[in-house]
């Protein structure tokens, strides 16, 4: 089928985003996991406050510019991720391009989902006081990931991520976010307090706001570029596809700065939570999954109140997950809806099954089956890599040059002003492509530094 023949879905007035539910929809998207624990990992061996204020640059250089790029493309191609760039004047070549922009949020939520049923596990576990009741934190995680319960949070998280999903875009990933965004801000301020008042707090604070560049290094710069361009969901559709859900009278440059303002707020108050916490407890913040599943609750069960902190911790972690899997699946779920003419309930069925059927090597390579390892990778560890590693840059370099050299109606689609929209053309033609580039290169291992 030519996809400008493509009409199984019509973003009729039903699948339309009202202007709050869409910032709060894609602020969703952008608050994920990473932010929690890759955030303080990477801050951490980076240089601290200095690599902080070198992800804030990277930002607007490079994420605002993309972000508003693919929120344009999708309002004026009102189209999934891969047929909003015919429909907004472009080649059909562009539809090829564009379908690694609905393969690669599905990749992505296929392990995306297993980690969101560890929280949604560890929530339970923390809430009931079975957590804490053995000090033994890493035989705890081993021995759940290596038995079949991940398999059944797992089951969970994509049953919940389904049913928001087919509950449409107002009524569901709309009410979803106002509701639950809200109080993962409350949560996020509860838990901010509470590290900050911990004995020995003010190291973590002092570490994570006050500089020290001679840290910074050519490394630490390419890694900033790629945690701006990652955290903001670029380059995997989600952007596009919410953005065919925008009101015509929505101003694009307010709703860009919102969601790149929500998004470092979040990054700041992740690291207000997890740089006190761990410099009061004496714990090493440089250590990826085990810090949020190890370390953080041998920290919790230490302090006062720590079954209610630390299950308080882990159902923020659930919501971050779970608001950003239900925008990876609304991408293909959008594709196939307007592909093959399926209902949305239709497509999420299907999609969720096969979501779960993708995810389980990922899930048994990670205890069950250690064996599903190839090249020194686990199965879990090789999907991360190829979908954040490579097709999430390609996606991200493909609407730069689309956007920046391809597109003849960006001015209009932009709603920009004269002098905004040649800086933002700018960016797109000379900045970001070779900044992209720089990340694809260095996240897949072709560029060391």
């Amino acid at each position: 089928m030519n996809l400008h023949q493509e009409k199984g879905h019509t973003y009729g007035k039903s699948e339309r985003f009202s202007s709050s539910g869409f910032i709060l929809s894609a602020i969703g998207s952008a608050v994920g996991l990473g932010n929690m624990w890759k955030f303080p990992y990477i801050t951490g061996q980076y240089g601290g406050a200095a690599f902080f204020l070198l992800f804030i640059v990277c930002l607007i250089a490079i994420g605002l510019p993309v972000l508003m790029a693919e929120l344009a493309i999708g309002r004026a191609g009102r189209g999934s991720a891969a047929t909003s760039f015919i429909k907004a004047g472009g080649h059909q070549v562009w539809g090829r391009l564009g379908l690694l922009q609905v393969i690669a949020p599905f990749m992505i939520l296929s392990f995306y989902v297993i980690v969101a049923g560890w929280t949604l596990h560890y929530a339970v576990l923390a809430f009931s006081g079975k957590l804490f009741s053995n000090a033994d934190f890493s035989g705890q995680f081993t021995g759940f990931t290596a038995g079949y319960m991940p398999i059944l949070w797992q089951i969970v998280a994509v049953v919940i991520t389904g049913w928001i999903v087919a509950r449409g875009i107002s009524g569901g990933i709309e009410k979803f976010n106002k509701i639950l965004i809200p109080g993962l801000v409350v949560l996020l301020i509860v838990l901010m307090v509470r590290a900050i008042t911990l004995p020995g707090a003010g190291a973590g604070v002092s570490f994570f706001l006050n500089p020290d560049f001679t840290k910074l290094t050519a490394e630490s710069a390419l890694v900033a570029l790629g945690h701006a361009f990652f955290s903001l969901s670029l380059g995997m559709g989600i952007l596009i596809t919410y953005g065919a859900y925008v009101d015509k009278r929505q101003s694009l440059g307010s709703a860009t700065l919102a969601i790149g303002a929500g998004d470092l707020i979040y990054a700041l108050i992740a690291g207000l939570i997890i740089f006190p916490t761990t410099f009061s407890f004496g714990i090493d913040p440089a250590q990826g999954p085990s810090l949020v599943f190890i370390a953080l609750p041998a920290a919790f069960s230490a302090m006062p109140f720590g079954t209610l902190f630390g299950g308080l911790f882990f159902v923020l972690l659930a919501i971050a997950a779970l608001t950003s899997a239900v925008s990876l699946l609304e991408v293909p779920i959008s594709y196939t809806m307007e592909r093959w003419g399926w209902s949305r309930f239709k497509s999420v069925l299907i999609l969720s099954f096969l979501c779960f059927i993708l995810g389980l090597p990922s899930t048994l390579s990670l205890g069950m089956i250690p064996g599903l390892t190839f090249g020194g990778k686990a199965f879990f560890d090789w999907m991360d890599f190829i979908a954040s590693n490579i097709l999430l840059p390609l996606g991200g370099l493909i609407t730069t040059i689309f956007a920046g050299y391809f597109w003849k109606t960006a001015a209009d689609a932009a709603g920009l002003k004269a002098g905004w929209f040649r800086v933002w053309l700018f960016m797109l033609r000379y900045v970001a492509p070779i900044l992209v580039v720089l990340v694809l290169l260095h996240t897949s291992g072709l560029l060391k530094i």
